[in-house]
Formats: structure tokens, C-alpha cells, sequence
């Protein structure tokens, strides 16, 4: 079986599409193909009707042409004008899945997988909480093992901390910074463990520098963005996790974990994540951050793997 993961490449967006990729393959034999559309001129912002010669108008590295895969999932804007589409010109053959709320008519797809807290319904809608994403825990021992000469040393509890940063509803200026930076170095200081820390490239310049002065002097590891990324590793060899509140992404695979999750405030609101953060503390996965470690029990976040097997039946009973 041929999947198409696809997206623009933004991280946060990819790794959606290649998460739920993924959990597939873990069912049923797949080949898994990343693709990173692109469109010239901008008219993959155009209603499809505006541009009838759409493949035409994809950037040459795209790579999106005949033949099509036998399942299709995507996500982000630029992907809609083909996913919109695909089943027509696939003859019908190609399986359509769209994650997030694709903030248009459903019917063009086999399968919607948007987060519960945007509210869309519908038969063909699969509502999860959070985001599909890449976390397995084949994956999070794999990388525990590439990087465990650096990490199994480190005084326990371990504390991943994972920041995101600036988003549309969300920021996190130099006087936020300064105080979660305090706040965080308390309590693990207090608890006589360590940190791991990870950014995202959402993270404000002058943010992260202030983060890293104050988190340095703590026994642990804060990553350089230099070599390979041990975010995974991170999240493996934790004992509690802090993330920050602007990411649905981060906070779901931190919650597929079953390890302690502490949600660190930003500046900032938005409706749909307050839903979000609700569904994850009435699910036992989350609470917010209170200045200090605390330690619980909870099922492990396993979304995704649902998203797959529902996806997999619906294909079956199609064909």
C-alpha cells in the first residue's frame, strides 16, 4: 500500500500527516511518501475554479503528479486545492484524508481528522483530541538509546521542557521568559533533578537566550540546535514533561508519553485551546504549572493509533 504524506513542510504540519502516516504502516504494510507541495505565484490560495490548470501551477519540487497513492493524507491550506480534488482525478481510486478542519465543505473527502476542540461533525469526521503526530514507543526507545551516553547520567527526575513560543494567539516576551525561566529552575532545583530542554522554531530570539542563561546552570542538557534533535530522546528519558500552551502538537505527544504533563502560561487566550487543555486535564494527562513537580498516573494519549485503525476500516469498506 502507497500513503502520501502530505503538506507545505512546516514542521508542526508535516508531522501530522507523517504521524498519522505512520500509525498506519504500523497496521497494514505501507510504503510512506513525504511531499511538500508548493504552488507558483501564490494561486494555491485561488478558489479551485480560478485555476483550472492546477497541477500546472505546483512548484517543480512538489513531485505531486500521476500515478496517485492508494491513501492520501494531508494537511494545511496549501494542501486543499488537490485534496479538494483528488478523488476526481485519481478516478476514484485514491483514499482522501484531511486532518485539521479543512474550513470547508467536507464531502470532498473520504475521511476529516480535525481536534475535538474545533467542533466539526459530520459522517465522514473523526474528531480526536489534540493532533495526530509520530510518537510510538518503538520511536521513543530507538532515540533513548542514540542519545543515552548524555542522558542516563542526569539526576532524577528528569524534566523535558519544551518550548514553543510565539503563534497568533499566543507570545512569549522577554518578561514572561524571565519569569517561567525562574519559576522552572525553582522547582526542579527543588526537586533535586534535571532538565532536558528543547525550542521550536516558534521560540522568540531574545526568549530563548533568556531561558537558556537561567536553565545552563541546572544539571541537565539544553539543546544547541546544533546536530540531530533529541526531542524524542527527551520526552523518553523524562520523568515529568513542561510544554507550553501554543501547541497542539507538543502537547499531544507529550501526552501520548503517560508521564506527567505541566502546561506553562503564555501571554495570550484562545477559546479553541482552552477547550484543548480542558479535554487533556479531564483526561488525567495534563495540568497546568503551579510552580512546582507533581507526580500522577493516566493512560497514554493513543489517538492516533485510533485515527489509523478507523482510516484503515473505512478504506477497506470502501473497496
Amino acid at each position: 500500500m502507497n500513503i502520501w504524506a502530505v503538506s507545505d513542510g512546516r514542521a508542526g504540519i508535516e508531522a501530522q500527516v507523517d504521524g498519522l502516516a505512520q500509525a498506519v504502516a504500523r497496521l497494514r504494510p505501507a510504503e510512506i511518501v513525504i511531499k511538500r507541495i508548493g504552488w507558483r505565484w501564490g494561486l494555491g490560495r485561488l478558489p479551485s475554479r480560478l485555476n483550472p490548470g492546477l497541477l500546472a501551477t505546483l512548484t517543480p519540487g512538489s513531485g505531486l503528479h500521476p500515478p496517485w497513492p492508494d491513501i492520501w493524507i494531508a494537511a494545511g491550506r496549501a494542501t486543499l486545492p488537490l485534496s479538494t480534488r483528488l478523488r476526481r482525478l485519481s478516478g476514484g481510486r485514491t483514499f482522501v484524508v484531511q486532518t485539521q478542519h479543512p474550513r470547508q465543505p467536507i464531502k470532498a473527502f473520504d475521511l476529516v481528522v480535525p481536534p475535538i476542540h474545533d467542533r466539526l461533525t459530520g459522517a465522514n469526521v473523526l474528531p480526536i483530541v489534540g493532533s495526530p503526530n509520530r510518537l510510538s514507543p518503538a520511536q521513543l526507545a530507538a532515540e533513548l538509546e542514540r542519545f543515552r551516553d548524555k542522558l542516563e547520567s542526569l539526576p532524577r527526575p528528569r524534566v523535558a521542557v519544551i518550548v514553543g513560543g510565539a503563534s497568533k494567539a499566543f507570545g512569549l516576551p522577554a518578561e514572561r521568559a524571565a519569569r517561567m525561566g525562574r519559576e522552572v529552575a525553582e522547582a526542579v532545583t527543588a526537586s533535586g533533578g534535571s532538565v532536558l530542554v528543547s525550542f521550536t522554531r516558534r521560540t522568540p530570539q531574545a526568549a530563548r537566550e533568556i531561558l537558556r542563561a537561567e536553565w545552563a546552570r541546572l544539571p541537565g542538557v539544553v539543546w544547541d540546535d546544533r546536530g540531530d534533535n533529541p526531542y524524542f530522546a527527551f520526552l523518553a528519558a523524562a520523568d515529568a514533561i513542561l510544554v507550553t500552551e501554543d501547541s497542539t502538537n507538543l502537547a499531544t505527544e507529550a501526552a501520548a508519553t503517560g508521564k506527567p504533563v505541566h502546561v506553562l502560561a503564555l501571554e495570550g487566550r484562545s477559546e479553541k485551546f482552552d477547550r484543548f487543555h480542558h479535554d487533556l486535564r479531564e483526561r488525567g494527562s495534563a495540568r497546568p504549572f503551579a510552580g512546582r513537580l507533581e507526580s500522577w498516573d493516566y493512560t497514554p494519549l493513543a489517538e492516533t493509533d485510533r485515527a489509523a485503525a478507523e482510516l484503515l476500516r473505512r478504506y477497506d469498506a470502501r473497496n
